[in-house]
């Protein structure tokens, strides 16, 4: 048997997860709270809390795996693209833990691992992986893409954003509304009880499949102060319809590029990932197309759209098989997409 202790620590969750032979028998993840006061990530403060997470957060993992450290066959850990200081917390236990053992190293890019999220089996009887050559929608605070995945090494970006991603416009909303952070999970709660077509907002006009997301921020901004001039309540009395018709362009913004992609490549096989891959709007406009297009649609599990190290794992679970394994002085890297 092969087990595989995985080490994510790409921006402010610590995770570390087990794995044998595919199957996932731990996922252990411990979030930073320091941060909601900032109104978002604070890189030095985001470093510090991994140094104090990480022994922890691995131990427990082997603990709920029921395995000793001396079984493990490899370690994989997120390399990058993330925060420096937080990524190298993780990626230095890992080169230390692994030369304790005398075990290989697995370097795994962050956005790989989203895209393989898809893999990650719960059981020797779960089958739910798309089959290659599939299209992936990656949104997250960091990233919008397309992606072309012909293997699990083997991805092709075919769009991405020019500038903000999805999930850093709905954060920068959310704080400019004074909602709070982070904003994906406010503006998905309060989206449910609100009328998508109250507002409107600005949707780009990019050539092919890239993404933009600026104008639409800078759209609600101009809108938010002209509303809050008349009426200095207005968000107030009109949040949920605001986080609705914001969410509603954003999802709008992605699906009709991820149609033009599907027509295009002629690909109806259709993933999502990502931690926007968790709002309620993006996840039915994905059924609403597979019923309307006769897509096959694959959406993870919640535990698996936001960073964990189940991903890392799954992809350090292919990589062990094909020995590709990684040198000890390998370096962390904050801003690569995919290799």
């Amino acid at each position: 048997m092969t087990y595989i202790l995985a080490i994510e620590s790409s921006c402010d969750d610590t995770s570390a997860a087990v794995l044998c032979d595919n199957v996932l028998l731990s996922n252990v993840t411990a979030s930073q709270a320091v941060h909601e006061e900032y109104g978002g990530v604070v890189p030095e403060l985001a470093s510090r809390a991994h140094q104090q997470n990480i022994v922890p957060v691995v131990d427990a993992a082997l603990k709920r795996a029921r395995i000793e450290k001396e079984q493990l066959s490899a370690i994989a850990f997120t390399r990058g693209p993330g925060l420096m200081g937080s990524l190298l917390v993780g990626v230095n236990f890992a080169k230390g833990m692994a030369r304790a053992l005398g075990i290989p190293l697995i370097d795994v890019n962050h956005l790989q691992g989203h895209v393989m999220a898809h893999f990650i089996k719960e059981n020797n009887d779960d089958h739910h992986e798309p089959p290659f050559p599939f299209l992936c929608l990656l949104v997250s605070g960091g990233n919008s893409q397309i992606v072309k995945v012909n293997a699990y090494n083997d991805m092709e970006v075919l769009g991405q954003t020019i500038d903000d991603a999805a999930g850093e416009a709905i954060d920068k909303c959310s704080k400019v509304m004074g909602l709070g952070y982070p904003g994906g999970p406010i503006i998905d709660r309060l989206a449910r009880k609100g009328n998508p077509k109250a507002f409107q907002f600005a949707e780009p006009n990019i050539p092919g499949l890239d993404y933009s997301f600026s104008g639409l921020k800078t759209s609600f901004l101009y809108n938010l102060r002209k509303w809050t001039a008349d009426d200095p309540d207005f968000v107030e009395h009109h949040k949920e319809d605001i986080a609705a018709s914001l969410e509603w362009t954003i999802v709008d913004i992605l699906m009709k590029k991820l149609k033009k992609a599907v027509k295009e490549t002629g690909i109806t096989h259709v993933a999502v990932a990502g931690g926007v891959s968790a709002n309620n709007g993006l996840r039915n406009a994905f059924h609403d197309h597979a019923r309307r297009f006769h897509w096959t649609i694959y959406i993870p599990k919640f535990g698996y759209t936001t960073d964990n190290a189940a991903m890392i794992g799954i992809v350090g679970q292919y990589k062990f098989c094909d020995k590709d394994f990684c040198p000890i002085d390998a370096p962390a890297f904050s801003k690569v997409t995919f290799k």
